[in-house]
């Protein structure tokens, strides 16, 4: 395939074309196909050899797709994303006018992904020459994207089996990814709607579906809403093939701070299964109310926790911390009724600096008020009271 020449390319695709194979169309404009790896592709005047074999409108793709190809070979991406966006535009107008028949999606997929990898290199390539805007050219690409979406999103009319909505989910996930890059996640809004009220929600691919609880699930973690992130997220890690490890572990690196916070702490098993060890110190900090060790884990591995950006989440098992660390103070006491002073001595020998007896009450009245602790604050004798019964329920059961 490296070796084909070009008159063998431009009768297979119009071939393809003429029966009707998006999937055999969709290769053949793919840059993950082997096709791209013949120079013979791009040699000079390939445009007229083009017009020559290859019919209206698929012509025009094809011209596109090789200039697009002949810029790669050269190393330039910025030119490459041009050529790119220009297709996608061109097969949006020639969609459009497919009624009734969606066999042209395979060939939507493939260009959509290669407009978003091509951007991405763009981006790139304008840092390098000191773009003050980084994201520009995916944030062109989404708008791009929007233009097929709208055409799968208004097919309505057509017979379940031959509309373009089936299309859908796999632009809003394109879209997922590019506004996540560009941290533009208000956008996402719209896009989930519009999901959410498709009557093929659940009959979407699995993968498809996969990837797209994955990012809900992220974008839930970024409006604290933890249930349902956990919700998204456990869909998303349970479903995802078994053989696609790099994804199972890219799904723990959030859903394992999200299930702390609810209480589910990760076995040790879990974490050298999916190389993530990372977690480790932080599990253990948790689990022993150790403010000292947990503030360590997270410095030890603060590069890996910010780039992943969880950093922030975990910082929130502080809460967490300091409730276990207190249902310690209060088992060895041995009183449903603990002087103040008792968490403040514990709360310094952890290393807490500059903290003072109404600083603590601060923390426990919010523990309380969490419903972490049950009990109350009497502040005439400075001492906490708590629950005769589970004073320290479960957190699992409170979230």
């Amino acid at each position: 395939m490296a070796t084909m020449n070009l008159n063998q390319y431009l009768r297979e695709i119009q071939s393809a074309w003429d029966s009707r194979s998006g999937t055999e169309v969709s290769e053949l404009l793919s840059f993950n196909h082997p096709h791209v790896m013949s120079a013979k592709l791009t040699t000079e005047g390939f445009e007229k050899s083009v017009e020559r074999l290859v019919e209206s409108p698929i012509d025009e793709l094809v011209i596109l797709h090789l200039r697009c190809l002949s810029c790669v070979n050269q190393q330039k991406y910025l030119e490459a994303y041009t050529e790119q966006s220009a297709l996608v535009q061109a097969f949006t107008k020639l969609f459009q006018t497919q009624k009734e028949e969606n066999w042209a999606l395979f060939i939507m997929y493939v260009i959509s992904l290669d407009l978003r990898m091509f951007a991405i290199k763009a981006d790139k390539e304008l840092a390098k020459k000191g773009a003050d805007k980084p994201g520009q050219t995916l944030e062109k690409a989404a708008e791009c994207l929007m233009g097929l979406f709208r055409v799968c999103a208004a097919d309505n009319r057509s017979a379940d089996e031959d509309t373009k909505r089936w299309g859908m989910l796999y632009l809003v996930n394109q879209l997922l990814k590019i506004y996540f890059r560009i941290n533009k996640l208000h956008l996402c809004k719209a896009l989930i709607r519009a999901i959410d009220a498709s009557q093929f929600k659940d009959h979407f691919s699995l993968s498809q579906q996969v990837t797209y609880r994955y990012y809900i699930g992220r974008k839930a973690i970024f409006e604290s809403d933890f249930k349902s992130a956990e919700k998204f997220l456990t869909y998303a890690f349970e479903r995802c093939h078994k053989d696609c490890r790099n994804n199972k572990r890219l799904i723990l690196i959030y859903l394992i701070p999200v299930k702390m916070l609810l209480g589910h702490l990760p076995t040790l098993q879990v974490l050298r299964k999916y190389d993530l060890l990372q977690f480790s110190e932080v599990v253990q900090a948790v689990r022993e109310g150790n403010l000292r060790r947990l503030n360590n884990a997270l410095l030890q591995h603060d590069a890996f926790f910010i780039r992943c950006g969880v950093y922030l989440i975990l910082e929130k098992l502080k809460v967490t911390t300091y409730r276990n660390l207190f249902k310690k103070v209060t088992l060895l006491m041995k009183t449903h009724q603990i002087p103040i002073e008792a968490y403040l001595e514990a709360l310094k020998f952890m290393g807490v600096e500059d903290i003072d007896l109404d600083e603590t009450q601060c923390i426990i009245a919010n523990l309380i008020f969490e419903n972490k602790i049950k009990g109350y604050i009497s502040n005439s004798h400075n001492k906490l009271v708590i629950s005769k019964q589970n004073p320290f329920p479960p957190l699992a059961a409170i979230v």
